[in-house]
């Protein structure tokens, strides 16, 4: 059995994804691969989506909340949707070429662009059973341009969404996002912190995405305010210059400050809550880890949309200029009931397993193709 997974470099969030999902499957002796599929298309383009993505949700952030938004305006629209299939369709001659060479049993999408292309391959005449992953708590616009086997979406409580747009509620499988199985698995908190070499004591892990986004050295100067004994773990992703500048802060309390990390799932142990901006693995991730999350610095967009869901089902606050940093803190250090609340309807949320439970779908899929009816 092959299985290939088509990817875009827009962050990491999806290309980890696919990674975590391919884990499970590699363990289960299945042949997978990843392709970037623009870099396979074109490395140049490649190139200007992945940092266009980081210019317009970094630099001009409002912007590409503008565009979001009016993308979900559109949805539907006939001539977004026509220009939309043309371009896929020039893309997708080129990748034909790979996947006829490849010979895959199943395709999985981890990002609407592959999923457009792969839709224009699949309406050309493709045996391969496809299956897109919807990689935040919304239905990105796009999605319903796609005609795909299968979309595995991250609760249940997205399927009305997801119809409303016009998928098919047969083909939706509320498996969750796929996250690696390190964050399926939870130490005791002084285990963690041992590991870590840090003290035990109550910790604050502060998180910024692969990127380094948002105004983090503000939001640790805010909460070196703030009356109470804690520790802070700040994790600045790629961002030397944001990783330097906490560094040279002048602090009161103790922050053990890095840069990117393999060890986030034992950080998450370690940490009494988070404070992070909301991607849509993040959020995963800190859920199977029961971990209470403040949220901060969504970007416009598809983590407004991932805010909203964390709010509206009790499973996170949200940091405001009317509530602030440090009141935050100061709910999740000492309020345990309002905490042993939330940490409840995390864990009911929550879907661990995500990528073991796609698993299983993708080989009983594979299974059932090989069934054949007696004559």
């Amino acid at each position: 059995m092959k299985v290939l997974f088509l990817s875009v470099t827009a962050g990491q969030g999806h290309n980890q994804t696919g990674k975590a999902a391919m884990e499970c499957l590699l363990e289960n002796n299945v042949e997978c691969e990843m392709l970037d599929t623009f870099e396979y298309i074109n490395p140049i383009l490649k190139k200007s989506i992945s940092q266009g993505y980081l210019i317009s949700t970094k630099l001009t952030p409002a912007l590409y909340g503008r565009m979001y938004r009016l993308a979900e305006k559109l949805e539907k629209n006939n001539i977004k949707m026509s220009v939309s299939k043309l371009v896929s369709s020039i893309y997708a001659k080129k990748l034909t070429t790979y996947i006829d060479e490849y010979q895959p049993d199943v395709i999985v999408c981890t990002h609407i662009f592959s999923a457009q292309i792969l839709t224009q391959i699949k309406n050309m005449g493709l045996s391969a059973r496809t299956i897109g992953i919807v990689t935040d708590y919304t239905i990105h616009p796009f999605w319903e341009e796609t005609d795909l086997d299968y979309y595995i979406i991250a609760n249940e409580l997205l399927i009305r969404q997801a119809v409303k747009k016009g998928l098919p509620e047969e083909r939706l499988k509320p498996i969750g996002i796929p996250i690696f199985k390190k964050f399926s698995r939870k130490i005791p908190v002084e285990e963690a912190r041992a590991a870590l070499n840090i003290d035990n004591k109550d910790t604050i892990l502060v998180m910024s995405g692969s990127m380094g986004y948002g105004k983090v050295a503000r939001i640790i100067k805010q909460l070196d305010s703030l009356d109470k004994d804690f520790q802070i773990i700040s994790v600045c992703g790629n961002n030397e210059a944001l990783r330097q500048k906490i560094d040279e802060m002048e602090m009161q309390k103790k922050v053990y400050n890095f840069g990117f990390v393999d060890n986030v799932d034992i950080m998450m142990d370690a940490a009494n809550c988070i404070i992070t901006k909301p991607g849509g693995l993040t959020v995963s991730e800190s859920m199977a880890k029961g971990l209470p999350m403040a949220i901060v610095n969504p970007i416009p967009g598809q983590e407004d949309r991932n805010t909203e869901f964390l709010l509206n089902n009790g499973l996170a606050m949200k940091i405001t200029s009317t509530f602030p940093i440090d009141e935050a803190v100061y709910h999740l250090l000492s309020m345990d009931e309002i905490v042993q609340t939330m940490i409840e309807r995390i864990n009911s949320m929550a879907r661990p397993n995500a990528s073991e439970d796609l698993c299983k779908f993708i080989l009983n899929l594979h299974e059932s193709e090989k069934v054949t009816i007696p004559l």
